[in-house]
């Protein structure tokens, strides 16, 4: 049995095939741009070339690829989006009209050929990745699932801070399932407002195949409690350095003891430390966050997480990490598997395994290395 999973990220996309013969350390990986530098990079020749674009398809990760539309407005270059597209950018379309993008129809598409490049958003791409898998002859036929995370702020009403929106959200899911795998969802349970991750489910309808979706942050968090060292500790605090987002999770005994997100950009090593101490002694309050220009924090247990306990309490994993380098407080650098840059595609088999309980036997086996373990030249 197979699964595809597909970490999306800023700065990257890490893929991990899951097969039920190998031994995880066997399975095939692939870290590769992030589908919003890849739009980047085509906007940014676009604009080098003096070219008008047209931008279609679904909502996808912003960030750089919204810089780039930015630029090419500013070079005095027309750029045209559907209305879907554009909420890449802003879910309030006034706003994308400001940054000097034209929004247009559907159908308006077809008239601008030969007058402007096209360029289709979407963060995941089944059949570049089966591509890219085909040069190598390893297929993806005959799938079990497909599972993919991507970091989704919601669609926030209006008048709603973006931060606000998402923060309680993950309040809300965290009170009614206290795990971290209640941030997945089968395709058809979708919340309403997270937009993006329902457009990765409309980039997936042609897959006859079950779709799981899951938030970044608690995928690479479940992915590092996999690595021995942190499952042999009842407790720690585990916190994701992504290239834009930090989240921390205060776990014990099975439970999601507390919370904090921040934009990576507004931290220093010192300020990291300070958020850590005070998330485990339970001080931090989502006051202390927000106002910073962060996302909130919350804490669930009234019991300390006692930092100087012998071994070690804060695992660090994600692709800026290196911010607590040479820290005070000592972290350990999660490695689940030999691999760091893949331990959300291990939280996604996990999330996976709660999601398509169907499945949750051989993703298991393969998770806790009781699975056939044997060597790729041994599968037909």
């Amino acid at each position: 049995m197979k699964i595809l999973a597909v970490d999306i990220g800023t700065g990257t996309q890490d893929i991990f095939l899951f097969d039920s013969n190998l031994a995880l350390e066997n399975g095939f990986k692939m870290v590769l741009p992030s589908p919003t530098m890849i739009i980047n990079r085509r906007l940014r020749r676009a604009t080098q070339q003096c070219q008008a674009v047209v931008l279609s398809g679904v909502t996808m990760g912003g960030g750089p690829s919204g810089w780039a539309a930015e630029d090419h407005a500013r070079a005095g270059l027309q750029i045209y989006a559907t209305p879907e597209a554009a909420r890449t950018f802003n879910d309030d379309l006034s706003k994308v009209r400001e940054m000097g993008i034209t929004l247009i129809s559907d159908d308006e598409i077809s008239g601008l050929s030969g007058i402007a490049q096209q360029i289709e958003l979407r963060d995941f791409d089944f059949g570049a990745i089966q591509q890219a898998f085909n040069l190598f002859d390893v297929s993806l036929s005959g799938l079990g699932a497909v599972a993919v995370a991507v970091f989704d702020h919601g669609a926030a009403p209006a008048g709603v801070s973006d931060r606000k929106f998402r923060f309680d959200y993950l309040d809300q899911r965290i009170r009614s399932e206290n795990r971290l795998s209640a941030f997945a969802y089968p395709a058809d349970e979708i919340p309403a407002s997270m937009t993006r991750l329902q457009a990765v489910r409309a980039s997936a309808l042609d897959l006859d195949v079950p779709l799981v979706v899951m938030d970044t942050a608690p995928a690479a968090v479940l992915g590092a409690t996999f690595d021995p060292a942190v499952a042999a500790r009842p407790r720690s605090l585990i916190t994701n350095v992504g290239n834009f987002h930090t989240l921390a999770f205060r776990l014990g005994h099975g439970k999601i003891e507390g919370i904090f997100e921040h934009h990576t950009g507004f931290l220093t090593q010192a300020k990291l430390e300070h958020l850590i101490l005070a998330l485990a002694d339970g001080s931090l309050t989502n006051r202390d966050v927000y106002e910073d220009k962060g996302h909130g924090a919350l804490v669930y247990a009234d019991q300390p997480l006692p930092l100087d306990d012998p071994g070690f309490n804060v695992v660090v994993t994600g692709p800026r990490r290196s911010l607590l380098r040479g820290s005070a407080l000592k972290p350990y650098f999660a490695v689940p598997f030999g691999d760091m840059m893949i331990a959300g595609c291990f939280g996604l088999l996990a999330a996976t395994a709660d999601c398509l309980p169907e499945l949750r036997e051989p993703i298991m086996a393969g998770l806790s290395g009781s699975g056939a373990g044997t060597a790729p030249w041994d599968v037909e």
